[in-house]
């Protein structure tokens, strides 16, 4: 069985409930998330072979996120034990107008305080196809981004394909700090994943005839972005998802997959939200299984943005969908009748 490993940091996310706000509400709903993980649980129910590699206290807290990847069977016996505490987020889901939003307490976190000597990667590395990381994990500190250079390093060494979601977070690290460090590391990156604005924050490379604060999206813009980054840094595809917001509630959600020259767009789909969070991680995860698995380019970016779809309709960071919910989607049943 073909082996992926994927490499960031799991927080604790806490969420009032339904759509309250911040400063409504009493309690908060515990659950686990985090942009490789999220990849790591999808891919782990389409039944690949997958471990996630962080690091996480020992204590409780860090042995229940630790659980909630077991449950799911994702691979957790290359997590390093050890450091303090557990990042958090908090999530307020948005309605209507208004967006959703999100608050870090993920300082000195367990992740963000590793060392390199943390990380064997000839050991983590060993009998693996494939590699996945985001622009999240080299944000998190200066030695986390040499860190990641490392894993690049050694999983190019073993001929592991790499792929990487650009996942700018301004609230982690500066435009001009993101480029920098994330121009060293694509240049290992086989398949580069981005959202509508992260080519333009992260490499200044930006979509013409696109706003995407009133939804208008060009086409042609984004296969001339791909073009841009694939000379830039001869990446064997790039896919772009393509987010078209008519309010927090609703958007149109379809996606670009550019590899050999010639750009392949999904059909799009108009979803209404139940949980946003996750939705990249889910195509990411939809993409490395289809690329895995031999579909073309037109079948891999149809199974990536139905996975997609499907997960803004699960509460949670994690896409708890099977392959045959993904591929009934993708084949034109689109109508959520009961099934029974």
């Amino acid at each position: 069985m073909k082996k992926v490993v994927t490499f960031g940091e799991l927080m604790l996310r806490l969420a009032p409930e339904h759509y309250l706000r911040f400063l409504q509400a009493e309690k908060y709903q515990a659950t686990f998330g985090g942009a490789e993980a999220n990849v790591a649980v999808s891919l782990a129910n389409y039944g690949v072979d997958v471990a996630f590699v962080s690091k996480l206290p020992t204590h409780e807290i860090g042995q229940s996120v630790v659980n909630s990847l077991r449950k799911f069977g994702v691979d957790t016996s290359k997590i390093v034990r050890g450091g303090e505490r557990v990042g958090v987020y908090y999530c307020e889901k948005g309605a209507s107008q208004r967006p959703s939003k999100v608050i870090y307490d993920r300082a000195y976190s367990a992740i963000a305080m590793a060392k390199k000597s943390d990380f064997d990667w000839a050991n983590i590395f060993e009998g693996v196809e494939w590699f996945h990381f985001t622009g999240i994990t080299p944000a998190l500190s200066d030695e986390m981004a040499e860190i990641c250079v490392e894993a690049c390093k050694a999983a190019k060494e073993r001929n592991i394909t790499i792929s990487c979601d650009l996942n700018f977070r301004k609230k982690l690290w500066t435009k001009e700090k993101a480029g920098k460090v994330m121009d060293e590391l694509c240049h290992y990156v086989d398949y580069c994943i981005a959202n509508e604005e992260d080519a333009k924050d992260v490499f200044g490379i930006e979509a013409d005839n696109t706003d995407i604060y009133s939804g208008k999206l060009d086409r042609e813009g984004y296969i001339s972005v791909a073009k841009k980054l694939t000379d830039r840094f001869g990446f064997k595809g790039v896919a772009i998802t393509l987010r078209e917001s008519k309010s927090a509630n609703d958007n149109d959600w379809s996606a670009m997959l550019y590899t050999d020259g010639e750009a392949k767009f999904s059909k799009k789909y108009s979803i209404h939200i139940v949980d946003r969070v996750g939705g990249g991680d889910s195509f990411g995860a939809g993409l490395i299984y289809s690329l895995l698995n031999g579909y073309d380019a037109q079948s891999a970016i149809e199974f990536a943005v139905a996975a997609s779809c499907l997960k803004h309709s699960i509460e949670g960071d994690y896409n708890l969908v099977s392959i045959a919910e993904v591929q009934n989607l993708a084949g034109g049943d689109a109508s959520g009748r009961v099934q029974r």
